[in-house]
């Protein structure tokens, strides 16, 4: 444990001193030093970055970003390169703290909530790992957002961008626990919290849409089908259509209309084990305009995904930090995200029957699907009913480097360690990178290792991580 007793049970508190003596550190650096940022792509990266940056900005101190996919070789050897006197890892880097500190004589800080290996370091680590604190507890933009809190009361007012990167990272369910629950109370000076049907796209998808992409909660005879979810709509006679024709938003129908929507998909889901599991949490920003997709954070959060992997990071960090003209760009590369997102799902629906094989998904999509993509396939699919809970689904892509990205997660809210399984699989064939969660997570390895590694996590024993 680097820098901590170990006790049986930490709190709260222990990891708030955590990160004030992480503070404490970095408030006798000096304010002249010129800071480098290095984070991940995806929406709780870009949160973190945004928190960072904006926290930063009001220290007064010089500093410039960048975005990556993962740390590698390649990614240090390009810093080294440069010149700066501080260094920030945010959502990344535990997995490189050794090579990181050997590479860089200054001063580090890594705030982070992947899982890494401990050891003796001078780098500053605030990650929720060291006090075995769950997974749903805090995400990086947390850690991120409770360290700019610590450092100025002001930044009290980016608590619901440390909420987007919760929710992006599959935090949130049926509310926030944990650390995250402390954070929601700060956010709610600009967030509005009510009960409503927890679909996604409630903002600004047409309701038929709604349904027919609602895989969570599943909708019989309508999740998955265009024709379906039409059926269903006009079955139920309410007035879900406006003047000319065409479905209204969910947020445009009437109160009493709501009602009729919901009681008729809870009688749809009579034989799912929980048929009213369709309510939950509404998170809504105050300021945003009602029908775009800033306004709820779950599209929020898909909208900073779709930016980070697009490759404009920065975009991300502006519309975080509600720059009005990066918002109208941004709404175009969602645009073509969605557009390659369509894209991509037909070609495993196409492809889907060759993947399967007894309790594991490989979808080899090589060169068929962008590396920056083939984690959202895979996330996708293990919530689309696709394969039966406990499958495992392992998605993998080539990349311009000629590496495989690999991306690992598992179908359905089972218990089981598929990081785990990926490592022991990963160092069967090689000592490569290999991060994430439990329940997803990823790596990268040489193309020339494809087939080995496949052989290796069919062959695996998967009783042992359950």
């Amino acid at each position: 444990m680097i820098g901590l007793t170990k006790k049986e049970k930490y709190t709260n508190l222990d990891f708030l001193n955590l990160v004030s003596d992480a503070v404490n550190k970095f408030k006798f650096l000096n304010k002249n030093s010129f800071i480098k940022i290095i984070a991940h792509i995806d929406c709780d990266g870009l949160s973190s970055t945004s928190i960072i940056v904006k926290a930063l900005e009001r220290e007064d101190f010089k500093f410039s970003v960048r975005n990556v996919k993962q740390i590698d070789n390649n990614v240090l050897d390009e810093l080294e390169k440069e010149e700066f006197d501080i260094l920030f890892f945010l959502d990344l880097g535990g997995e490189y703290i050794k090579e990181i500190e050997n590479r860089f004589k200054k001063p580090t800080f890594i705030l982070d909530h992947h899982k890494f290996e401990h050891s003796e370091t001078n780098i500053t680590i605030i990650n929720p790992i060291m006090l075995n604190l769950d997974y749903r507890e805090i995400s990086s933009s947390g850690v991120c957002y409770l360290f700019a809190k610590c450092l100025n009361e002001k930044n009290k007012d980016l608590a619901y961008i440390a909420l987007m990167g919760a929710v992006g990272d599959m935090q949130e369910k049926n509310g926030f626990i944990g650390l995250n629950s402390l954070i929601l109370e700060d956010a709610k000076e600009k967030l509005d919290v009510s009960i409503g049907p927890r679909f996604f796209g409630i903002q600004t998808r047409p309701i038929n849409k709604v349904l027919e992409y609602s895989t969570d909660p599943f909708i019989p005879n309508v999740s998955g089908s265009e024709e379906g979810a039409i059926k269903f709509l006009d079955e139920l006679n309410i007035d879900v259509r406006d003047n000319y024709g065409n479905f209204k938003k969910l947020i445009d129908l009437s109160q009493d209309d709501v009602k009729k929507l919901t009681s008729g998909i809870i009688l749809n889901r009579l034989n799912q084990e929980n048929p009213e599991d369709i309510f939950g949490n509404l998170y809504t920003l105050k300021e945003e305009a009602l029908g775009t997709p800033m306004k709820d954070l779950k599209e929020f959060s898909t909208l900073l995904n779709a930016v980070g992997r697009f490759g404009k990071g920065s975009l991300g960090v502006s519309i975080c930090l509600r720059n009005e003209d990066a918002k109208k760009e941004a709404l175009g590369v969602l645009s073509s995200y969605k557009i390659e997102l369509i894209d991509i799902l037909k070609w495993f629906n196409e492809n889907k029957d060759q993947f399967f094989s007894e309790g594991i998904a490989i979808i080899n999509a090589k060169d068929s699907i962008k590396d920056s993509m083939i984690g959202t396939l895979a996330s996708i699919v293990t919530k689309s009913n696709v394969y039966d809970p406990g499958t495992i689904v392992v998605a993998l892509a080539h990349t311009e480097e000629d590496e495989i990205k690999i991306s690992c997660r598992v179908a359905g809210n089972i218990d089981i360690d598929v990081r785990g399984m990926l490592k022991e699989s990963i160092a069967g064939i090689g000592d490569y990178p290999c991060g994430g969660h439990k329940t997803a997570c990823g790596a990268l390895i040489p193309k020339s290792k494809e087939e080995e590694f496949i052989k290796a996590i069919s062959n695996i024993s998967y009783e042992k991580w359950q």
